[in-house]
């Protein structure tokens, strides 16, 4: 019982201290290395990417969008033509689910679109 107790109070006396020393400010500044001067000269030398043309990404962008709301159109207007057939109180039709899902994706592909 001795010997346990006496462990157990070496593994309190050197853990505790170890731990509280990991955790403070000083421990935590080794870890925030400055990076290696070859990474950041690789930072820095990103001439060799290409630039991108942001009149250029929102034309592609404006183009799609209108492309998209022609067909969001096109078919909110099939399922209003859907709904008036048919008699939602009886029979729920598995292709207008269908349908309301293709323009909810539409619909949130617009909305991202817009947002740029």
């Amino acid at each position: 019982m001795g010997s346990r107790r006496k462990f157990l109070t070496t593994i309190i006396a050197v853990g505790v201290p170890a731990g509280i020393l990991a955790l403070a400010p000083g421990g935590q500044l080794r870890a925030q290395r400055p990076q290696n001067p070859e990474q950041q000269k690789e930072k820095e030398d990103d001439s060799h990417m290409p630039k991108f043309d942001p009149k250029l990404i929102l034309a592609t962008n404006q183009k799609e969008i209108k492309k998209n709301v022609e067909k969001l159109y096109d078919l909110a207007s099939e399922l209003k033509a859907e709904v008036e057939k048919t008699d939602s109180v009886l029979v729920l039709s598995v292709a207008m689910l269908r349908k309301t899902d293709e323009i909810e994706k539409l619909a949130k592909e617009i909305r991202t679109r817009a947002k740029g």
